[in-house]
């Protein structure tokens, strides 16, 4: 019996190039053409290895949520800072990704979730998108409802308030990035924000 071809392409460098072609272009804007491309495969070999196009958004979503999203996280539970510190190196990390040269500008989610709307993504995607996009939003929510600096300021009973405006400001320095601007200028949006919030640097 005689074995099947060995694929003569690395599976992750391969993802992590679709991944960055639907970050550039969106869903529907990226084409199978420009996934092989950028990839560096024909069409039978994504197919093979990953399936139609919504599959393969699908496996490129959840490595961005992975690789670019999660790895954030950490800067909020690092119990050496404060609340401000804390909020302020996160937000940060994430606007530097935004508007890092080495990568697509703005955000993934921001760029693909437009196409919920307008009804251009199929279902399995949306499904994937509107998980991810409400990982923010509760990462925020719980911050601010169990943080004892946070309920100290009596943001507590305003947490998901607060992680609506935070989440909505991130959307707003993806797309400022996504045009251009540098995120040392995006800074001073992070300062005005949390300083509306009641947070400073302590003294």
């Amino acid at each position: 019996m005689v074995s099947g071809r060995k694929r003569e392409f690395d599976e992750q460098v391969a993802l992590q190039a679709a991944m960055e072609v639907f970050w550039q272009k969106g869903y529907s804007g990226t084409s199978l053409s420009d996934l092989t491309s950028r990839m560096g495969i024909n069409k039978p070999s994504l197919y093979s290895a990953f399936g139609n196009k919504e599959s393969l958004f699908i496996k490129a979503t959840q490595l961005y949520i992975n690789s670019k999203m999660k790895p954030h996280l950490e800067i909020l539970n690092n119990p050496s800072l404060s609340l401000f510190d804390r909020l302020k190196q996160y937000l940060m990390s994430i606007i530097n990704q935004q508007c890092c040269v080495n990568s697509p500008k703005g955000c993934y989610l921001v760029q693909c979730q437009s196409e919920i709307v307008g009804g251009d993504l199929p279902a399995q995607a949306s499904a994937v998108l509107a998980t991810a996009e409400s990982i923010p939003k509760q990462v925020f929510t719980e911050l601010f409802q169990h943080d004892r600096e946070a309920i100290s300021l009596n943001l507590a009973n305003q947490a998901e308030q607060i992680a609506l405006t935070l989440y909505t400001m991130l959307k707003g320095t993806a797309a400022m990035a996504r045009s251009g601007v540098a995120a040392d200028e995006l800074e001073v949006v992070v300062d005005t924000c949390l300083s509306g919030l009641g947070l400073t640097r302590p003294q």
